[in-house]
């Protein structure tokens, strides 16, 4: 695999007469080549007898550098084929991805889903894999599955012969015990629910609008004020994932070793969070032997959302400019490009000033106004100008938090918010339909001006922004971007001046110019 693009690789072996010696060719990595121990092993715990012969395993293409241990059991397979202890050869063209035990167990992998998706796209099959990873490879539609136990159970099954029953004793590795780059995706049972955020209007309708075009938001405010809670509702309101997206987002967090225990495909929006202390390579992705997707991919088609986001490092946050432009990230190494989608919404979450009590009633703020406009200034005018939704999130009063405490009505639920999502992005959709954007966000600003030009008067309050320099050219086609989205869950045919005038109150709010953008 190099990104989610997979080659096949042929695995061949030659056995010969000689002293017995065993060499594995073909560009294999320092994992790999230790798979000549883990084979020998596995096959003579198995029962199968060791060919006495000089045995040559090649993989193909020679290339290419391979890499990890999910080529164990097609060397396997292959080198008992040359040697005669499987006799037939009917599962010539078939595709084999499991590690083995020395015990001749069939342990799981990671990275099953995009692996199973390049050998359904090259037309290979049928596909074996560790009994573990069986459900998340029988996700790509298409293709002949078999979850394997042990290497016993391949040799049965290639010889036609009954399939054995284990020895007493004989447990089956779990998944769940593979290594991961981060915690699951959170798949809970009972999602946090919007009704449960007490005030917040401008901060819930910032939400709506986020989840309702594809924009990305900003929630400045003091500490308690809501600003995580705000954030981890956000996926709950997003349609659910597509057949093509789920694969897609669970294809990822298969390589990441994320995916939900007992959940092989992800059917809602990801929300993936990231600390402060966070690397470049673990914000977009990387590494120095496998390239594996950071938290930009981990968050495909969902929410990466960034608490205290002033503490990040300037390099760390700057890298996330180019996925927010083109939805993918090219990680470049002397092995290849490797190509990552990232699409996302981000959420960033930042305190007013160093102190943090900057507008609070409960404590006076401490630090000086240079100190406020520098601690926002550490988000670059670059990035954040590629945030259309700036919100202060300001602190509930008491009368509203007195009233939730005594059982008073909330706001409204998640499913009812999801449901003018659903239907704001259905308006998109059907006005978008012979191009190939999906929401407002993505539609670049030139198109909006010629296809769907607005009307000089909705214009006049941008007008005056731009003439007094607080909007730029590409500000002004952020905030009709909005406004479409504005637009979209009103109902209305094309934004008016008030839909104009709401998203430019989203652009220009006291966040923008605290941090001077």
């Amino acid at each position: 695999m190099l990104g989610l693009r997979g080659t096949p690789v042929e695995v061949e072996a030659h056995a010969a007469s000689g002293l017995p010696k065993f060499t594995l060719i073909g560009l294999p990595d320092s994992v790999l080549n230790e798979a000549r121990d883990r084979v020998r092993a596995a096959v003579l715990n198995s029962g199968i007898d060791w060919p006495q012969a000089i045995l040559t395993v090649s993989l193909s293409p020679a290339w290419i550098r391979k890499q990890g241990s999910g080529f164990d059991l097609a060397i396997a397979y292959a080198v008992l084929r040359a040697t005669g202890a499987i006799r037939q050869s009917k599962l010539h063209d078939a595709v084999f991805l499991a590690e083995l035990g020395l015990d001749g167990r069939v342990k799981p992998i990671r990275g099953v889903l995009p692996c199973v998706m390049a050998a359904a796209r090259t037309g290979h099959g049928p596909i074996f894999v560790a009994e573990a990873n069986a459900a998340e490879a029988a996700q790509v539609t298409g293709v002949e599955v078999t979850g394997l136990r042990s290497l016993r159970q391949l040799v049965a099954l290639a010889n036609g012969e009954p399939i054995p029953g284990e020895p007493p004793g004989f447990l089956p590795p779990s998944a769940q015990n593979l290594p991961s780059d981060g915690p699951p995706v959170e798949e809970p049972e009972f999602e946090p629910d919007l009704s449960e955020v007490v005030g917040q209007y401008e901060a819930r309708r910032a939400l709506e609008l986020s989840a309702a075009g594809g924009h990305h938001l900003f929630l400045c405010g003091t500490p308690g004020a809501g600003k995580t809670m705000l954030a981890k509702r956000l996926p709950g309101i997003l349609p659910p994932l597509d057949n093509e997206a789920a694969l897609e987002v669970s294809a990822i967090h298969s390589l990441s070793g994320t995916l939900p225990p007992g959940r092989p495909l992800i059917t809602r929006p990801p929300f993936c969070t990231i600390h402060h202390s966070a690397t470049v390579a673990s914000m977009v992705g990387g590494g120095s032997g496998h390239l594996r997707p950071g938290a930009v991919s981990r968050a495909h088609r969902g929410v990466l959302f960034l608490d205290e986001m002033p503490e990040f490092s300037r390099t760390a946050l700057d890298a996330l400019r180019e996925p927010i432009e083109s939805g993918e990230v090219a990680i470049a190494r002397v092995s290849g490009i490797a190509h990552f989608p990232a699409s996302f919404l981000l959420v960033g979450a930042a305190n007013p000033c160093p102190c943090g009590r900057a507008g609070s009633a409960l404590a006076a703020c401490t630090c000086a106004p240079r100190q406020r406009i520098a601690y926002l200034s550490r988000i670059s005018g670059p990035l954040l100008d590629r945030i259309d939704l700036r919100v202060d999130v300001t602190p509930v009063g008491p009368g509203e938090l007195l009233d939730a405490a005594s059982g008073g009505q909330g706001g409204e639920c998640t499913a009812a918010v999801a449901q003018r999502v659903a239907e704001a992005r259905e308006r998109a959709v059907r006005r978008l339909v012979d191009t190939p954007w999906q929401c407002n966000a993505q539609v670049p600003g030139q198109v909006l001006r010629n296809r769907w030009p607005l009307a000089i008067d909705a214009l006049a309050t941008a007008e005056r922004a731009l003439r007094a320099g607080t909007l730029s050219a590409r500000g002004l086609d952020r905030v009709i971007r909005v406004a479409w989205t504005v637009a979209d869950l009103a109902g209305a045919e094309r934004p008016d001046r008030a839909a104009v005038d709401t998203a430019l109150g989203f652009r220009l709010g006291s966040v923008a110019l605290a941090s001077g953008c």
